[in-house]
């Protein structure tokens, strides 16, 4: 199983950006997906969680009240709403069929990630 996520790019401090995450081949009705990123640097980093019937769950606290995710089963693609972006938030991000810090270590799947470049 592995996803792609797409949408990235630069935008100034203050902007926001729609992530999407998207499979083929399969069906993402029935799978909790998680939003990862990684920093230059740094490791990758949870940053929240869609369950199945779209409900989140956030592990990056500097997210909240700024992040969203959500799914569109009729497209089969979940997403990523970023607003109120910061130059911190500057990192490659990356959706996969699994959450939590534990199974993040384990899973191997990984995309190649989108790149959300926050500067002005």
């Amino acid at each position: 199983v592995q996803l792609q996520a797409s949408g990235g790019g630069l935008v100034q401090p203050g902007g926001s950006l729609r992530l999407s995450c998207a499979a083929s081949g399969f069906t993402l009705d029935y799978i909790t997906i998680g939003w990862f990123r990684q920093a230059p640097g740094k490791e990758r980093e949870g940053v929240l969680c869609i369950s199945s019937s779209g409900g989140s769950t956030y592990y990056a606290d500097s997210v909240k009240g700024r992040f969203t995710g959500s799914r569109d089963n009729a497209k089969n693609t979940v997403y990523l709403q970023m607003n109120s972006l910061k130059p911190e938030d500057t990192a490659v991000y990356y959706c996969a069929p699994v959450c939590g810090a534990q199974a993040m270590g384990a899973f191997s799947g990984w995309g190649q990630g989108t790149q959300v470049t926050v500067s002005s």
